[in-house]
């Protein structure tokens, strides 16, 4: 039920997405400027699979300095948002569940993952492991980037948190409409152990209202 919401959620939701990149907030806007720069040479001359891409802000970031990037997601209202944008190299919009990715093993040198991870269930995050890194070649990465809890405003209160550890928040729309969906938040120390047993961490920021990191295939 909560996967189905959170499904929903950002379908209704594709339209009035990207307000979170632009809210008047300096800090936290340097944050999201700081990191394109670091993703755009990231890119540079890597055929990326980008998955949920959503709007595609961060596809059209890299696509300025890619090699070719293919771009799922599986809201078809996130993808005809993200295909209204303009691209220096038009990306490949697949839409696609993350459980069923339609892409061949190591095809890809570059994986990237923005504001999903944060949604992925926690007891699940071996088998998402695994998806994610089988279309990678050798030396391929993987980049990810999420939100703290300041950058959700000031509606952080958990609805609940299930048996796993999974904690489920209140969203609202801008018309109102409400949806309680899974969102995880985590402290530098959990990025560590999360991701440290099954990738080499080349680079991880915490900041305050965005982390990100760069992991490496062991």
């Amino acid at each position: 039920m909560a996967e189905e919401q959170t499904r929903e959620y950002y379908s209704r939701r594709a339209a009035e997405y990207e307000q979170i990149y632009y809210r008047e907030m300096p800090e936290r806007r340097k944050e999201i400027d700081d990191e394109a720069i670091f993703v755009k040479n990231l890119a540079s001359g890597c055929d990326v699979l980008d998955l949920a891409c959503g709007t595609g802000y961060w596809t059209q970031i890299m696509a300025d300095t890619a090699k070719s990037i293919v771009a799922l997601d599986l809201s078809w209202e996130m993808l005809h948002q993200a295909g209204k944008k303009e691209y220096r190299y038009v990306p490949s919009f697949v839409q696609a569940d993350l459980e069923r990715l339609p892409v061949a093993v190591r095809e890809f040198d570059l994986v990237t993952l923005g504001f999903w991870f944060s949604h992925q269930s926690k007891q699940d995050y071996e088998a998402f492991f695994d998806r994610i890194v089988r279309p990678l070649r050798p030396g391929g990465r993987i980049w990810l980037i999420d939100n703290n809890p300041p950058a959700e405003g000031p509606m952080v209160d958990s609805a609940y948190v299930d048996e796993h550890g999974n904690n489920y928040k209140q969203r609202f729309l801008d018309s109102g409409d409400q949806f309680v969906i899974l969102k995880n938040y985590f402290e530098r120390s959990d990025l560590e152990d999360v991701f440290g047993g099954r990738f080499g961490i080349e680079r991880l920021l915490h900041n305050r209202y965005y982390w990100s990191i760069l992991l490496s295939l062991k």
